[in-house]
This record gives C-alpha cells, structure tokens and sequence, in this order.
C-alpha cells in the first residue's frame, strides 16, 4: 500500500508540474513567434515606405548577439506589368514563380498576409499610380522558431529529470509518517490479538470444562477462573478505547484549577503498600502547593501509571522516588526507579503494547500504560519523556502552571 502511495504521489506531482512546464513552453513559443513575427512585420513596413536601395540586407536583432539576415524582394505592379525593384533574390524577373507568388497575393486581396506555398510574409502599399509589394522569406524565422523550441524541450525534459528525482525523495519524505502509522496500526493489531488470545483460550476452555462435567461436579474455581479472565479483557479493552479517544480527539476536557501537590500526595499514600509488598519502598518528599489547569482524574491515573511503572520494573531491592517541583512557568514531576533500560528500546517505551522485558507474561498489564500516560500529558499541554543512565531510569512530567494557561477544550 505504501509503495502505491508513493507512485501516486510521483505520478500526481509529475503530471502537475508537466502542465506547468506545458503551459509555460507553449506561452514562450507563442510569445516568441510573435515577437519574431512582428519584427519582420516592422521591418517590411520600412522597406515598403522607402526605396529599396536604401535597404540592401534586412535583418532583425534577436538579441545583443544574434542578429539574423532575412531575404527579401519588392516588387512594382504598373497595370498588369510586374518589376522586381530590389531584395536579395536573383534571377526572380519574368519567372513563373514571380507570378504565381504575385497571382497568390493578389488573390487574397489584403493589405498583408502570408503566402505559405512559399514561405512568404508580404506587405501591400498603393502609391496612386502604381502598387508597392514586399516580401520576405520566412523560412528563417520558422528556422529559428524550431531552434529555440528544440533548447527549451531539452532544458524542459532535463528540468522533469530532475524533478522526477526530487518527487521520489519527496515521496519517500511526505509518505514516512503514514508508513510508520501504517506499521504501528499493523503491530498494534498483531500484540492486541496476542494479548486477547490467552484470555479467550482461558474463557473457552474453562467454558468447555464446565459445560462438559455433571452439575453437582462444576467447580466454583472455573467459573471464577472465566471471571478473572473476563475482567482482565474488559481492561484491556477499556486501555484500548482511552488511546483509541485520545487519537480521534473524541475526549471533552474542562480544565480546572488543580493541586497537583495533593495528586501526587495521594498517589505516593496509595502506592506506599504495593511498593513495600514488593520490597521497592517508595520515598515522596512533600512539595509546596502548586496549582495547575487540570482534570484531577485524569493526572492522577499519569502519576499512578507512573509509579506502577516503577514499582513493577525497578531493580529488586532499589527504592522508587517521586519528586514535584515548581519551575518558573511549568510544574515538573519526576518518578525515578533504579535500573537501566538500553537506549534502543528507551525510544519505544511509550509504544502501544511494547515492554522492555524478553517475556511478555512476566510483569502483569499490557504494555499501553505509558501510552496513556502520554496522552494524558498532551492533553494538559505537557510533555512526558523517559530518561535512563547512570543506573536509573525516571520518567518527566511538564506541564504549564496555572498563572501561564489558559482553560482549554478539547473536542
């Protein structure tokens, strides 16, 4: 699919910019075969006017460089008597070529035309007594008419060259994000069936179980067994549609005016227990009373999957830390956990459904919590990064106090 895209981006840029150039090309040509046109119009008016023996070569300027003879011959018509007055012409006199080209423009009874059996441009003045005819060949102007068409095609053609070139690269860089999307969409449907697959299995086999034995033998633990399981799918599919919300913008959000002190305070109170049972004490230094603009819930379940972050993957034995701060137009909160996580997959920790560990069945959860998380930290303006060196890992929230934001609705 990606490759199609590509092609049709190509294709629609390449089509676009070759009516472009079309356009231009085909104005250029026209522009210049008047232009051309108009000079030797010009300059035929001029010979017409004044004795031809003043004008022994016509010629017309193209440019400072370039200036191209055209021939040329006038002709004086007393009654039905023709004399060739001037021009660069020979051997022109009493010729049947003179009087087909003479019969030709009198035939077209006009003041000046063009007689294309012979590539002539001519010019018509009466004089009372007798009628003045200027000719010109314009076998040299279509000449360097197809001349300068045949450049113009070559720098065109290698002008689409190129950008034929840039339209690939392009591609390639316009079409990046909607391959990454593409792949992630395709991963994120390969883990979600992964990880609603053992639930089923649970479901149906225990289903089976029961299904199959006599009444009086159906263990309670089966049944309780299909509940866990289905609870479990319920959470997942419930992680699933707050990140399916956050990604379509569905969610409304009014912010309040919030104590994230207190946020923090509650989730430190909450998480003391797990953290101890799992041998991690959890150390919170109480902070000053900072305000922000807010959904309490909502920063309440950052700050809890943060610590439920670091109370499940911390180095054993090792205590998590939650510090808040006030910076000059942000509040910060870290959450800092011993052990390191290797710097190619520290870029992927907020992936839905990926986890650092080997096993996928070795901590509990999904893989979708910081997922959440960062969607959370968008939602108040803030920004969510993971750090690790130095034997640590820890996890940034910003976001902008109260006194610089603003009550936002997202819908």
């Amino acid at each position: 699919m990606i490759q199609k895209l590509r092609l049709k981006f190509v294709a629609i840029c390449m089509v676009l910019v070759t009516a472009v150039l079309a356009v231009v090309f085909l104005a250029v040509c026209i522009a210049m075969e008047r232009n051309i046109a108009d000079l030797s119009r010009q300059l035929l008016h001029r010979v017409v006017q004044q004795d031809a023996v003043a004008h022994p070569e016509l010629a017309i300027s193209l440019d400072r460089d370039r200036v191209i003879a055209l021939p040329y011959f006038t002709v004086r018509l007393w009654g039905d008597t023709a004399y060739v007055t001037g021009g660069t012409y020979d051997d022109l006199e009493d010729t049947e070529e003179l009087a087909a080209i003479l019969t030709d423009c009198l035939g077209q009874n006009r003041r000046e035309g063009v007689i294309q059996e012979y590539h002539l441009r001519y010019l018509r003045q009466s004089n009372g007594l007798y009628e003045k005819l200027a000719f010109v060949d314009m076998s040299m102007e279509q000449a360097v008419l197809r001349e300068m068409m045949g450049s113009y095609l070559v720098i065109g053609a290698a002008a689409l060259l190129l950008l034929l070139g840039v339209s690939i690269l392009l591609s390639w860089w316009a079409t990046r994000p909607v391959a990454r999307a593409w792949s992630q969409q395709r991963q994120f449907l390969s883990d979600a069936s992964h990880e609603l697959k053992t639930p089923l299995t649970v479901i149906l086999s225990n289903a089976e179980m029961l299904e199959g034995a006599a009444l009086e033998e159906r263990p309670a633990r089966w049944a309780d067994n299909i509940s866990s399981e289905a609870r479990q799918m319920r959470s997942l599919v419930e992680e699933m549609l707050t990140l399916a919300r956050a990604d379509n913008m569905a969610r409304t959000a009014v912010l309040g005016e919030v104590s994230l002190t207190e946020v923090a305070e509650g989730c430190a109170l909450a998480f003391e227990p797990v953290a101890f049972e799992a041998g991690k004490p959890l150390e919170y230094t109480p902070a000053e009373e900072i305000p922000v603009l807010g959904e309490r819930d909502r920063l309440r379940q950052l700050v809890s999957i943060l610590l439920d972050n670091a109370i499940k993957y911390g180095a054993p034995g090792g205590a998590v830390t939650l510090s808040l701060e006030r910076l000059e137009r942000q509040a910060r909160l870290v959450v800092e956990n011993p052990g390191e996580i290797p710097a190619e997959q520290l870029l992927r920790v907020f992936e839905r459904f990926y986890r650092a560990d080997a096993s996928r069945g070795e901590q509990s959860g999904f893989g979708l919590g910081l997922s959440i998380a960062e969607a959370i930290a968008k939602e108040h303006r803030g920004t969510l990064r993971a750090e690790s060196g130095g034997g640590v890992t820890r996890f940034v929230f910003t976001m902008p106090l109260k006194h610089a934001s603003k009550i936002v609705r997202n819908s």
